[in-house]
Parts: structure tokens; sequence; C-alpha cells
């Protein structure tokens, strides 16, 4: 279906299709930067012509915009399952694993909107989505303070942005066919993340 209208998508060449095309887009994207990729790299990756690109998306503004909105809606909804948890630590445990599930699941996309420059109104929207994530985030980490869950003295801004940095750091190295089970690692990332927070004792 496509992004817009929910109509089933289109096929062109025989061999490719829409998902086909998106994943390349963000692949090339994430090998030379969004601004520096061309109509022509994506056509000449494929191997297709102009034509058969637009017979599945309608420019290279909509692969970008349908990649963000994988990522972020991955990270958007992981985090309204973790506001569902009981408790300001469950909340901020679930949101550091679900982070990361959304990473590993979704790593192509994630990455590219960690590299997001904010160079037009697509990713200045998506950097704003992030913004509003960040806000809830760091207001778990207040709660979890409030609770005497997380230590006080620290400034759950900047407690946000270290453990999401920690997370965030994982598309340097990270490959899905790698060793590193994806669920042993968002363990041990908050294992690590979280507990240089907790009250000392």
């Amino acid at each position: 279906m496509t992004a817009t209208t929910g109509r089933p998508s289109r096929r062109g060449r025989p061999g490719h299709d829409r998902a086909d095309v998106i994943r390349v887009g963000v692949q090339l994207f994430n090998e030379q930067g969004y601004d520096a990729t061309s109509v022509a790299d994506l056509t000449a990756r494929l191997g297709v012509t102009k034509s058969a690109l637009y017979h599945h998306v309608d420019s290279k503004e909509q692969i970008l915009q349908i990649a963000l909105n994988e990522a972020l809606g991955g990270l958007e909804d992981a985090l309204q399952a973790a506001l569902g948890h009981p408790t300001a630590d469950a909340r901020l445990t679930a949101i550091v694993d679900g982070a990361v599930r959304v990473l590993t699941e979704r790593l192509p996309q994630v990455t590219l909107l960690l590299r997001l420059r904010g160079n037009s109104d697509i990713e200045l929207a998506a950097l704003e989505r992030r913004r509003r994530f960040d806000h809830t985030v760091t207001g778990l980490v207040r709660e979890a303070q409030a609770e005497g869950l997380v230590r006080a003295d620290l400034d759950a801004g900047v407690a946000t942005r270290l453990i999401f940095g920690m997370i965030n750091s994982v598309v340097e190295w990270y490959r899905p066919d790698g060793p590193v089970d994806p669920e042993l690692l968002g363990a041990e990332i908050r294992t690590v993340a979280l507990d240089g927070l907790r009250p000392r004792a």
C-alpha cells in the first residue's frame, strides 16, 4: 500500500517491488547522504528506468518520508507501550528495551533518522517528532527520580541524552547477521545505562 493513499502498490519491472525501492533508497541515503543521492543513482542501483521507479514511489522524498515514518513510528509505538506500565522504573526499563528492539529490527531506517541534517521540511518534521519523543522520555526519568529510583543529582535531560547516546551508538557496529543477540544486547544496554543512574547505597 502507498503511504498516502492506502491503494495497493503498483508493480514496475518484474523482480522489483515497492519494498525493494524503499530498501535500496535507504541504503543509498545511508551510504552517500540523502542530499547527495539522485534519482539517477536510485535507478542505476536498481537497474530500472525512471518510469519504472515512479511506478512505486512519487519521488526520492517519498522514500525518505516512508523510511523516517518506519523509524519514528516504531519508537513512538515502543514509548506508548512503555507508558502503559504501572511504575516509573518499569516504564523506563521498557522504553530502553523497546528502543533497542526498534533499532535492531529497523537498523537502516533508524540510521537514516540519526543522520538527518534538517535540510528539508520532511527532515525538520522528523526531527520535531524525535524531540517530542526525547521530551517524553525525559519525563519518565524525572518520574523515576521522584520515586527515588534514579539519582536526584542528575539532570534528567542529560541522563536521557546519555542513555540514548549509548543506544544510538549501536548503529555504528551492530549487524543483524552478526554474533550479537538483539535481546541480550537490549538487556546489556539496560544494565549499563540504568544501573549507573541508581541512587548510591
